[in-house]
């Protein structure tokens, strides 16, 4: 079997609760990462790298902070033996910088209407040495030519019209 990537709050194309974006504050207790269940991981992995991101950001975001997709969570050389990250906590392993530049989980918070929101789970066969805090663009060149596996979750979020 492949490397798997699911979640027990969300299936594969289906919404994710609002408790993990924005629309919830971190105060109130959310907009905190959702669980994540990592099975079938391939014989030989040295480290795994978790990439969230959204690539239906509008062009005024484009424009406005230079990029194309806005990067939510970057996590890399996590351990192979990793079989669930917690709601809530980052799993074992090196945070590099989202979209805003924290090295930490952001929510989805899109602006115009919904997006979609892909968990991009890769097993290499080694670890990677960058620091704390690095881009994700910076990793996925460092990772090329050493995946071998790969996985992906896409949940859907529309924000929630205020009255």
């Amino acid at each position: 079997m492949p490397l798997t990537i699911t979640s027990p709050v969300f299936r594969n194309g289906e919404s994710i609760p609002s408790k993990y974006t924005c629309d919830l504050p971190t105060q109130a207790g959310g907009n905190i990462n959702p669980p994540l269940e990592i099975s079938e991981v391939p014989e030989g992995t040295k480290s795994l790298v978790l990439i969230m991101d959204d690539p239906d950001i509008p062009d005024f975001v484009k424009k406005d902070r230079g990029i194309e997709i806005f990067d939510h969570w970057v996590v890399f050389n996590i351990p192979p033996d990793t079989k669930k990250i917690e709601e809530g906590k980052s799993p074992e392993g090196v945070a590099g910088a989202n979209s805003k530049g924290e090295s930490k989980y952001t929510g989805p918070c899109p602006p115009d209407r919904e997006h979609r929101y892909f968990f991009k789970l890769y097993a290499l066969n080694t670890k990677i040495n960058l620091p704390e805090g690095i881009s994700r663009q910076d990793v996925e060149m460092e990772i090329a030519g050493n995946i071998i596996g790969q996985a992906e979750l896409m949940g859907r979020y529309e924000r929630k019209k205020l009255l």
